[in-house]
């Protein structure tokens, strides 16, 4: 059987150098030649297209959308008779060159698509190009000539040898005629209301000035700009006698004709002379005529004001006497950074052209106007005495930045002031009344959380960075000990504190450290908010400390919804309908006023918390109550549920120099908080009129509010119009700011920081590029796409629906060259599986199209399944038909897969006779993004034969660079990703892998930043560098502790003299940050692809134990694949992770375990569960967090279980459950021999996880008998498994005995707790272990340890609606904190602060507690400590409900009485609520916890008395899913009041007898 063909070349683009270009044809079916330029920035396609510029030039586009939003009508003119969407009436490029074209636009403008255009027009148009290797020959080579045409037919080049043509002409020959074919050929007037071709006017207008326009190729927005002057614009043809009264018009009577001599400016009918752009050479003969009559302008004594644009620049200079040079990289494109040389103002510039004022050549009355920052090039002239200036860019810029389209006014006041100008050049000292800092305090975020995650560690690590550069003091204040940037080494804070971070703490450290500045706006909300009410309480000006950045007015502004509404109004920047209410009422009123649905949002919050949409009067009542929990003012707003959201990150500096960075669409319509939706950059439906309208707007906005630094700006986009709203701006580092830092290589964190000193922004360096500026906004040739990542799967009650309060834990992020590329790597990220975007598509049900985790997937499905058509799918979720054609183009890709997969029997035989079909097949699938499994799950092959046979073929991935300049300016970067975009080609390689033309392409083919051996190394060799497999998204169980592992390998590699190259795809990490490895890739963590980097790289080695248990799981398929896996042996990884294997190796060294058996079919598990008794612990191998991990309690949960895992494939052990002290060994071993550990201690006994428990270190409760023991069989078990590198081990203590409970052989949750509480760098003695390098074993003394660590948990329940807080043996926790004390309890009640949990309304405010137990053995554990707490009368009244009230009373413990319906009506401020020890559902009902005490354990087993607080028969026990018993209602409604109402819950008693022993040892006083 054969292979039918696919989509194949059928059209290329040849180089005057010989380079061939493959791709598809699209637009005209004609061949094209001309001189080919690029543009590497966001431009409107239809504005360059029609821009006589462009006339005879093939041009190359390099931003991601070409196509996307279709054309405009090209009939539609404007009250003037002007074009209102083209620069004129036809195309004037001679093709058009994009990396990817999609026929189906989506867009409300849109008329026809872009290849339709083309072909009326009978312009040629080739896609699949690889532009970025386009861009690079052409920024080396400069201007080339090219062809394009169909494959077949040989252009003039090939074969013939031609060489490169030295200093041609732009735009045609220096003998053919350029501006007089795209001048006018009669007089036009504007300024009437409409186009006129005569002269008569009215009285009244004849007292108006005139401006006389010669045009040299102008834009019709260039006559619109000029029109909004309010003066008549005359606009004549190009060779137009200006020097006399009616012009002499001259066609054919030679240059020199209608040139008149001697006038001085009288006689002539115009008041300021304009002259446009155009294409062509300056120095060409046409336009000498324009030139000679413009000497004659500026000899006149009674000058008349000259403005000239680009081309029109060019003459005025050559008339001023000075000269122009052609641009060093042959063309000038987007973008472009100009400095205002009177003010020091920088502005972002539209630009095309290829020719610049050679500025040395100007006599001494001209100077410099502007100056491109970059390269410092001439960009404006302006006379020092008489009114004339000229630019180089276009200020008017339909198709780009507007910024500079003052000089329009500018050229408008010189016209009706006529009088002489002096040139002020505005001597800029930057240092003069800026303050002085010496020490600076940084505020961080505190625990991850959702909605205020790992992006604040990436925000301040990169300040503390900007910080220690100017030789600052950097104190730290951040309890979130996991985090990278509390480590405590050279190079980061000189100072952490430990501390809660609110008010009390703050100004504590203040006090100690005297700070001079402090930063605010690194640690999100929770940073924020202490700043803002530090100043509110005087604090900051009582200790001289200054606000850093943006000012606290500014902050105020947006955070309150009223103020934010009023100061938009200010500027006439449209919000929403709305009304900020400060109580349930007055929400009511509003929302009767506007009409539902409204929105309801809460201020001075983030993760949009408490919001959402209501569509009638108790909704709003519900989200109202919500919100006022956590905040004082709530904004009811007329709800837009529908339209497009989009964003920008903007950059202010003190001198109101202001850049956009990043603009980012969702795909997820408005009603999706940004944080819990898809999110693509740039924006992909967007027109160029668009992204610059709402680009415009930001900069406005932050200019308005007086940011400085860097915000965010949200904005409600309708899709049937171009209408807007803004919806927010954050005037901080945002969720969105680490996103945008990684998409774009732009670090917003570092420069922030640095205009928080007082920086010039146009002073500081790219970091990437290392030689152009900061000032300046990334050009993308590549699309991005953030998935989030939720959990919700692991709260079974939760309410899975997504809206505007964020619930995702964690994001992933991918990078590709088109939108199905990217978005297939992004879902394959976040499921952490082959399957990606087709996870769902064999499900049955027919899921809700309403917003929810897994509505990507539902919609593959629904297009998969042919349930329902993109236009059916685009009317039930509202994402654009952009996006959903993309899906839908990826789903019937694959549907040709399966297709060709039925008609092959023999792929060996295909692969070799049919060698161009079959690689085509896979280049074509490998560029819509599909992996090795899935192709060859669609043609019924393995993935191995898929990598075999495309490998054999030459169908590999390009290695891409992040340069932040889309290629124009030469740039070392060691940011890279991989894509198959290049094109490929049927002699079995990849184009462009053996890229021509220079050294630049050769490293970028490479992936290197620097020269390197042409040959590839040696897989096995010590000259490689070392792969530092990163951790992926955070989610609950991997989070920023892994980070901080995979940071400090890298740094270790790097003090060993090792190369590094980290992988790793979550943008909220430092280890992701563009200067801590020596090459980043921005990459999947699957076999395929780092085999290919492991390949490219020819690494020496890859380290997987340092980025949590991804990494880990893929150990041994990379050993079996010929991958050096660093540190302990992938087999021994494998014996730990494998239940099974492990359980049989602790059995076979004699180290004692709970007793387990091997899972293998029901009966068997029955039998040894009724053996040992229940409960027992069901344990799958190769899980992280506990996933699925579960206690169950009976036969029944016992075979629900069997049902979810019995077919998963890997080895799942089924063990006895102890309730026992469980005690953490965290440790690094050297080939089999223990070299440092750490012993921490459990507060809580076995049955919550590791992750949700609070540690403490040193441990304060374990016998020293216990502690060797515990060493022993830890010397035991490393030996066993000759563990070279980081392990952790669980043991469980019972009466001085110890069981171990599992092994990791990686880094753990808690090693940097470990390491930064007893100062020992564990990872960085690991890592030199692992490489084979010297190290010194650290010396601890930890009896001598004069303070005690304690980790707490941080939970994200309030943001999980449903949810019952209570903690099993699957992890809950989404972050941790710790903090230091001299005692335990001092401690604990510190990091139980800093966690977030409400202590203060028990401590200070003296609120009442609740107590409610579930069964009599916890109440006898806690009993005594209630009576000391009502002894003590530390707190308010203490109240019990029924049940526990009884049993209290008879053991002569005197409480009030509070029936459960009265509850609601305490003024609580700690509940006590102990759940029975029963499983439930999912396995998220809480095992309590029995008392320990002494090292002994007693009261296990002990059942509920009769006195049970859940009482029988009266329906609060009820039958959950599958037939298992739930907890009690009561219970659970109690303990969610607890979390909705911020009211301290405690559900574990061990914590409430800790607490309780806290709070009465607490000084209230010293707080």
């Amino acid at each position: 059987m054969s292979l039918s063909p696919t989509t194949g070349y059928n059209y290329k683009l040849v180089l005057e150098d010989g380079t061939i270009l493959k791709g598809c044809h699209f637009g005209a079916d004609q061949t094209s030649s001309g001189e080919v330029v690029f543009t590497t920035a966001m431009v409107g396609y239809p504005e360059s297209l029609t821009d006589p510029s462009y006339l005879d030039q093939i041009l190359v586009l390099t931003y991601p959308l070409v196509g996307n939003y279709g054309v405009p009508d090209d009939t539609s003119l404007d009250q003037d008779g002007l074009s209102r969407y083209f620069e004129s009436s036809r195309i004037h490029a001679r093709g058009l060159v994009v990396a990817e074209y999609i026929a189906t636009d989506s867009h409300w403008q849109s008329s026809k698509s872009l290849g339709l255009w083309l072909k009326d027009q009978n312009i040629p148009g080739i896609t699949g190009i690889d532009t970025r290797r386009l861009t690079l020959i052409l920024r080396e080579h400069g201007v080339m000539k090219g062809w394009m045409g169909p494959i077949s037919q040989m252009s003039p080049w090939e074969g013939a040898g031609v060489g490169l043509i030295e200093n041609s002409n732009s735009n045609s020959n220096s003998n053919s005629s350029v501006i007089s074919r795209v001048s006018r050929r009669q007089i036009d007037y504007y300024g009437r209301g409409e186009r006129h071709t005569d002269m008569m006017m009215s009285d009244k207008e004849s007292s108006r000035k005139t401006i006389l326009v010669v045009d040299l190729g102008i834009k019709q927005h260039m006559i619109r700009c000029l029109v909004k002057l309010d003066m008549i614009v005359k606009v004549v043809p190009w060779n137009y006698d200006f020097t006399t009264r009616n012009g002499g018009l001259v066609v054919d009577e030679g240059m020199d004709g209608g040139v008149s001599v001697g006038k001085e400016g009288d006689a002539v009918e115009w008041d300021g002379l304009f002259l446009s752009n155009g294409p062509g050479d300056p120095t060409h003969p046409e336009c000498q005529l324009v030139v000679k009559r413009l000497r004659e302008v500026l000899s006149w004594q009674r000058p008349r004001p000259i403005f000239a644009i680009c081309l029109g620049h060019q003459l005025l200079a050559l008339a001023a006497g000075g000269k122009t040079m052609k641009m060093k990289f042959g063309h000038r494109s987007m973008n472009q950074p100009c400095l205002d040389t009177r003010t020091g103002r920088c502005y972002i510039t539209s630009q095309n052209h290829g020719y610049c004022v050679d500025a040395k050549s100007l006599p001494k009355e001209w100077r410099e106007l502007f100056i491109n920052v970059n390269d410092s090039t001439n960009e404006g002239l302006i006379h020092q005495k008489y009114p004339y200036f000229s630019v180089q860019f276009h200020p008017e810029a339909r198709g780009g930045p507007p910024d500079t389209g003052f000089l329009f006014k500018m050229f408008r006041e010189q016209i009706q002031e006529p009088q002489y100008q002096r040139v002020v050049v505005r001597k800029v000292h930057h240092s003069i009344g800026l303050p002085v800092y010496r020490r600076v305090l940084l505020l961080g975020s505190g625990g991850l959380s959702i909605g205020q995650a790992g992006e604040f560690d990436y925000s301040g690590s990169q300040a503390i960075k900007a910080l220690k550069e100017e030789g600052l003091e950097v104190v730290l204040i951040n309890p979130n000990i996991a985090t990278v940037q509390t480590t405590q080494q050279p190079g980061w804070a000189d100072r952490v504190e430990y501390a809660p971070l609110d008010a009390k703490s703050v100004e504590k450290v203040i006090c100690e450290t005297h700070p001079d500045g402090i930063l605010g706006t690194f640690g999100g909300q929770s940073a924020l908010s202490v700043v803002v009410e530090l100043e509110h309480l005087g604090v900051l000006e009582r200790e001289g400390v200054r606000v850093m950045g943006t000012p606290i007015s500014t902050i105020e502004a947006t955070e309150d919804r009223g103020i934010f509404a009023e100061r938009m109004k200010e500027i006439n920047q449209p919000v929403a309908q709305s009304e900020a209410v400060e109580s349930v009422e007055d929400a009511v009123r509003v929302a009767n006023k506007i009409g539902y649905p409204v929105m309801v949002r809460a201020a001075y919050t983030l993760g949009g918390q408490g919001s959402g949409f209501a569509n009638c009067q108790s909704e709003v009542e519900a989200l109202v109550k919500q919100c006022l929990v956590v905040t004082h003012q709530v904004l009811v707003e007329r709800s837009m549920r529908g339209w497009k959201e989009i964003e920008y990150e903007v950059v202010r500096d003190r001198y109101d120099n202001c850049i956009t960075v990043c603009n980012m669409e969702n795909f997820d319509p408005l009603g999706v908080h940004t944080g819990d939706s898809i999110v693509v950059a740039p924006s992909q439906t967007l027109s160029n009129d668009d992204y610059y309208r709402l680009r415009q707007a930001s900069i406005r906005i932050i200019r308005h509010l007086g940011v400085v630094g860097e915000c965010n700006v949200q904005y409600a986009v309708d899709p049937h119009s171009d209408r807007y709203c803004v919806i927010e701006v954050n005037a901080r580092l945002s969720r969105s700011s680490a996103l945008a830092s990684k998409a774009t290589g732009y670090p917003l964190a570092y420069v922030a920081a640095k205009l928080a000193l007082g920086e010039d922004l146009s002073a500081l360096k790219n970091k990437v590029t290392e030689t152009t500026t900061a000032c300046y906004e990334p050009s993308l040739d590549y699309i991005v796409v953030k998935i989030p990542r939720w959990d919700l799967a692991k709260f079974p009650e939760v309410d899975r629906s997504i809206g505007s309060a964020m619930k995702s834990v964690g994001e992933v992020m991918a990078i590709g060259r088109t939108f199905t590329e990217t978005i297939q790597k992004a879902a394959r990220m976040v499921t952490e599986n082959e399957w990606g975007l087709f996870r769902d598509v064999w499900k049955k049900d027919n899921t809700d199209p309403s917003p929810s985790e897994s509505r990507l997937w539902s919609l593959v499905r629904w297009l998969y399944q042919r349930q329902k058509t993109p236009e059916e799918c685009h009317r039930e979720t509202r994402i654009d038909r952009w996006f959903i054609s993309g899906l839908h183009d990826i789903v019937e890709h694959y549907r040709t897969l399966q297709q060709q997969g039925q008609l092959v029997d023999d792929y060996n035989l295909v692969a070799n006779k049919n060698q161009r079909l079959f690689g085509e097949l896979l280049y074509h699938s490998k560029k819509l993004g599909f992996n090795d499994w899935m192709i060859g799950r669609g043609l019924g092959m393995s993935e191995n034969h898929v990598r075999q046979y495309r490998q054999k073929l030459g169908v590999t991935p390009r290695v891409h660079k992040i340069d932040t300049t889309g290629g124009e300016f030469p740039a070392r970067t060691n940011y890279m990703y991989l894509s198959y975009q290049g094109g490929w080609d049927s002699e079995g390689r990849t184009e462009g892998g053996t890229e021509e033309g220079g050294k630049e392409r050769e490293e970028e083919k490479r992936g290197t930043t620097e020269g390197v051996e042409e040959e590839k190394r040696g897989t096995t060799t010590e000259d490689g560098g070392v792969m530092v497999l990163g951790c992926g998204a955070y989610r609950i169980g991997s989070s920023v502790e892994f980070d901080w592992c995979a940071v400090r390998a890298v740094r270790t590699l790097q003090e060993c003299g090792r190369q590094s190259i980290v992988v790793n795809y979550n943008p909220e990490t430092v280890s992701t940050d563009y200067d801590i490895s020596d090459r980043l890739y921005f990459e999947e963590l699957t076999l395929e692809r780092i085999l290919d980097i492991y390949q490219l790289e020819s690494a020496s080695g890859v380290i997987v134990s340092v980025g949590g248990q991804i990494p880990n799981t893929l150990a041994k398929p990379l050993s079996e694949n010929g991958v050096r896996v660093l540190g302990t042996s992938p087999d021994d990884i494998d014996r730990a992770e494998d239940r099974q294997k492990f359980s049989g190796l602790l059995d076979k060294i004699g180290i004692d375990q709970p007793q387990w058996a091997q899972l293998t079919d029901l009966e068997s598990a029955k039998g040894f569960a009724n053996r040992v008794g229940y409960p027992v612990l069901i344990r799958p191998s190769y899980v992280l967090s506990g996933a699925a991990m579960k206690v169950v309690y009976n036969d029944t949960q016992l075979g629900d279980y069997l049902g979810d895992w019995g077919n998963s494939g890997r080895s799942v052990v089924v063990s006895q459950f102890l309730k026992a002290k469980e005690i953490e060994m965290d440790g690094v071993a050297d080939r089999g021999e223990l070299i440092n550990y750490a012993v921490s201690e459990h507060v809580e006994n076995a049955g919550v996880h590791s992750g949700d428990a609070t540690l403490v270190l040193p441990a304060q409760k374990l016998y020293l008998e216990t502690v060797k023991k515990i060493k022993q069989a830890t010397r035991e078990i490393v030996s066993a498994l000759n563990i070279s590198g980081p392990f952790n081990i669980q043991f469980l203590s019972q009466d001085n005995d110890i069981k171990v409970i599992e092994c990791n052989l990686r880094a753990s949750r808690s090693f940097p707790f470990a390491s930064k509480t007893i100062d020992v760098d564990f990872i960085g003695i690991a890592t030199r272990i692992m490489l084979g390098c010297s190290y010194e074993p650290a010396v601890v003394k930890i009896y001598e340890m004069d303070r005690v660590g304690v980790k707490c948990p941080v939970f994200s329940f309030p943001r999980l609606p449903g949810a019952d807080p209570v903690l099993g043996v699957e992890m809950a926790s989404t972050g941790e904190v710790a903090c230091f004390a001299e005692n335990l309890q001092e401690a604990y009640l510190q990091a139980l602060t800093a966690s977030g949990f409400p202590i203060h309304g028990l401590l200070e405010e003296r609120k009442d507690v609740l107590i409610s137990i579930g069964n009599d053995a916890d109440r006898f554990s806690v009993l005594d400590s209630i009576k000391a707490l009502g002894r003590e009368g530390r707190t308010g009244r203490i109240y019990a409900t029924p049940g526990t009230h009884r049993f209290l009373v008879y053991h002569d413990c005197p409480v009030n009485l509070v029936e459960w319906d009265k509850i609601s009506d305490l003024t609580l401020g700690l509940v006590i609520n102990i759940p029975k020890h029963i499983g439930g559902e999912e396995g998220r009902r809480g095992e309590g916890e029995e008392e320990e005490g002494q090292g002994e354990r007693r009261g296990e087993g002990e059942e509920e008395g009769g006195q049970g607080e859940e009482r029988r028969g009266e329906g609060e026990r009820q039958r959950g899913k599958r037939g298992v018993v739930r907890e009690s209602s009561r219970g659970k409604w109690l303990r969610r009041y607890c979390i909705d109402s911020k009211i301290g819950l405690v559900t574990n008693v061990k914590l409430a007898k800790l607490l309780i022993r806290a709070v009465l040892e607490e000084n209230i006083s010293t707080r």
